[in-house]
């Protein structure tokens, strides 16, 4: 009887969290993969960053751009879109500016 409590206790409330959480996980990553891309795209030049921290960089201008459209401004979802898009732009630009200059300090080190 222990048993079977135990086992529908984990097939009732844990499997729906766990499968919950993995939901946020993946789509965060997919919607911090949009929000990094097209904010890639805004920004001009080459960016010497990687997917990964494209998808990163996305995901918290996703995340601190709605805070500042929906809850500060109070705009609608179209603005709030854009206000993500505009802060992981300046982060994807502050990355970029980052690593770029390392780069160009590494290949002037190894100059003769």
């Amino acid at each position: 009887m222990v048993v079977l409590i135990v086992v529908l206790l984990v097939l009732l409330v844990v499997l729906p969290i766990v499968g919950w959480a993995l939901w946020l996980v993946i789509s965060a990553a997919l919607v911090g993969a949009v929000i990094g891309g097209l904010a890639r795209l805004v920004v001009p030049g080459r960016q010497e960053i990687g997917i990964l921290s494209t998808v990163v960089i996305g995901w918290i201008g996703s995340l601190f751009g709605s805070l500042i459209g929906r809850h500060l401004f109070h705009v609608g979802t179209f603005l709030t879109v854009l206000c993500e898009i505009a802060v992981a732009a300046i982060l994807v630009a502050i990355a970029s500016g980052r690593t770029g200059n390392a780069v160009a300090h590494r290949s002037t080190s190894l100059r003769w």
